[in-house]
């Protein structure tokens, strides 16, 4: 049996190395796919080519300027009707338009800088009314607040550990807790299934 000292030195070890690995794991998984943007390169552009040797991290910066390059084309007049026509060409294309479309809604609503998508963190009564799961408000369509009236808020109630599934409800405002986290906390505790210990107010926002 592994005497009580080693074992937790092994452990204290062990929570040292395994976010480390899991970090550097995963960086590297994402520049080794972001690489793969070099092979849209003639071969006599790649770095290897004219230097001999692989520098790995040159995809990420290739991907980087190509973004930046994107947004400042489509910032002016003859960039958004470039856009406007790649878009409409998409469109006409029947299975392409609906993931398109979909994607790019959700896109625009999460990146965009006057969306309200995710702003609030709620509690609601999930799988059943004596349980309490963690939610983000969204948007509700028109046509339902037409219907439901506005004392119905949209919730997205994420699924742990993978917060990118979940489910969309509607549920009655008085029926919610509006929590006093911000989003980024809200999605550790679903990541980490709520191993991740609470911080007071003060720690969250250090400015206050």
């Amino acid at each position: 049996m592994m005497p009580t000292n080693i074992k937790r030195y092994f452990i204290t070890g062990l929570l040292i190395w395994v976010p480390l690995g899991i970090t550097i794991w995963v960086l590297n998984a994402l520049m080794a796919t972001l690489d793969q943007t070099l092979l849209v390169l003639p071969e006599l552009w790649r770095p290897e080519a004219w230097l001999g040797f692989r520098i790995p991290g040159l995809g990420v910066l290739l991907t980087g300027l190509v973004v930046l390059l994107t947004g400042l084309l489509a910032g002016n007049l003859l960039g958004q009707r470039l856009v406007m026509f790649w878009e409409g060409l998409l469109n006409r294309i029947p299975v392409v338009k609906s993931i398109y479309g979909s994607v790019k809604q959700v896109s625009d609503t999460l990146l965009s800088g006057n969306g309200n998508a995710f702003r609030k963190v709620l509690l609601v009564r999930y799988p059943h009314p004596e349980a309490w799961s963690l939610a983000f408000q969204t948007n509700v369509p028109s046509e339902v607040s037409a219907q439901l009236g506005e004392d119905w808020l949209a919730v997205f109630i994420p699924t742990a550990p993978s917060p990118v599934n979940g489910f969309y409800f509607y549920v009655r405002r008085d029926e919610t807790v509006e929590m006093d986290i911000p989003v980024d906390m809200a999605l550790k505790y679903i990541v980490s299934m709520g191993v991740v210990a609470p911080q007071s107010k003060a720690s969250i926002y250090p400015g206050d």
